[in-house]
């Protein structure tokens, strides 16, 4: 008889619960010793030169001239150089080059206000927190001041971001924290985490902040308790504590209709809505869309904020040569037109095998997968999220 089935499921669950997370917290011991921190790689100098966007031997030249960090020299002499200090350079060169200094340092300028972007979707399996995550660090990387808000229960983006939920946070260390309805609301500033990515702050998630699902209903029965805003102004008026340390805000919600997800297409500039290209997705998707219509619509005739820059819908984990698929993207494009980013998000082996050390493509070598497969998947990536850039560009009339 199996020694667990004397007990009740919930201390069954609770059980498996706390062996997964020990031995997550091993794992991550064991992947990111001795500190146990995720630490980004470093870059070559072709490849800072091409971020920043000057040459090798520009860049070479500012390093023997003294100019600039000092990158690090291995014995075969390759420069290397980390996120932080190819951000250093680029604000070196916006000082030496003030003309060009917009296209070395991308900051919003002022009368450019802050883009906060929530990635949506009703059903889980959709790629939504990979969506987030490759968009928050594709922006990183690209020079912007970002916040990434993991406002998802089950926590997945602060994972990659190497913030394990069950160790790491205490109470109020979550968006809640920020937007509770008593006295024990915090500024969203003293939340914030750095990240291990340089330019990349975090607003780590965990099953506290289905405190605010629970306590959202009696709030409302409650005008007393109204102090801080109504449910749905609550997370734009904590961003806003912290508007201008930030360019771009990217918030992964959960996968769900509730008071959070509300909250957070209220406070949002645009919102992209991840798809998979099967027909059950496609169905559960327009339930969706018809729930947050007519939920939307109570809440922009209780005030909200309804008016976003873009909506774009992100296909995820597509398989191109997929005649099924291919004709669900079809139907997606002959329906909403321009609201579909051209590129789509390949499903690929190359994603997968990074997350399994909780890494993305952006962060491995690009030898640790097969070339081919690492550069195909990058590509897509690329091209779905600079089209997301190309929007909010156009939101502060860049384009």
């Amino acid at each position: 008889m199996d020694s667990l089935s004397v007990f009740t499921t919930d201390v069954r669950i609770e059980r498996h619960a706390n062996q997964l997370s020990r031995q997550l917290k091993l794992l991550r011991d064991k992947l990111f010793s001795p500190l146990s921190q995720k630490m980004l790689r470093t870059f070559t100098s072709g490849e800072a030169a091409q971020m920043i966007g000057v040459s090798d031997g520009y860049l070479r030249q500012l390093s023997l001239d003294g100019k600039g960090p000092a990158p690090d020299v291995a014995a075969n002499g390759r420069r290397s150089y980390t996120l932080g200090q190819i951000n250093e350079l680029r604000q070196h060169m916006a000082k030496i080059k003030p003309k060009d200094a917009l296209s070395y340092l991308p900051w919003r300028r002022p009368g450019e206000k802050l883009q906060t972007i929530a990635v949506t979707n009703f059903k889980g399996g959709s790629a939504k927190t990979t969506t987030s995550l490759y968009l928050a660090q594709y922006l990183a990387l690209s020079g912007y001041r970002v916040l990434a808000i993991d406002l998802d229960p089950q926590a997945s983006l602060s994972s990659m971001l190497g913030v394990q939920p069950e160790f790491d946070l205490g109470e109020g260390d979550t968006l809640y924290g920020a937007i509770r309805y008593d006295d024990s609301r915090r500024s969203l500033r003293d939340i914030i985490r750095k990240t291990y990515f340089d330019g990349l702050d975090l607003v780590p998630g965990n099953l506290e902040l289905m405190e605010f699902e629970h306590e959202t209903p009696r709030a409302l029965g409650d005008r007393q308790r109204d102090n801080g805003g109504l449910f749905f102004k609550r997370v734009g008026m904590a961003i806003a504590e912290v508007e201008s340390d930030y360019d771009i805000v990217v918030i992964d919600c959960p996968p769900q209709l509730g008071y959070l997800t509300l909250g957070a297409v209220c406070a949002a500039t645009a919102l992209l809505i991840t798809i998979h290209p099967q027909m059950v997705d496609v169905a559960s998707m327009s339930q969706f869309l018809l729930m947050t219509a007519d939920l939307l619509s109570v809440v922009r005739k209780a005030g909200g904020d309804l008016q976003h820059d873009f909506i774009k819908y992100v296909v995820t984990r597509h398989e191109p040569f997929d005649a099924p698929q291919s004709q669900i993207v079809a139907l997606l494009r002959s329906l909403f037109g321009d609201d579909v980013l051209t590129a789509t998000i390949l499903k690929s082996t190359a994603i997968a095998d990074a997350g399994l050390t909780k890494q993305t493509l952006y962060e491995i070598e690009r030898g640790q997968v097969r070339r081919s497969t690492y550069d195909r998947a990058l590509e897509s990536v690329n091209a779905a999220n600079g089209e997301v850039l190309a929007g909010v560009h156009k939101a502060w009339g860049r384009l």
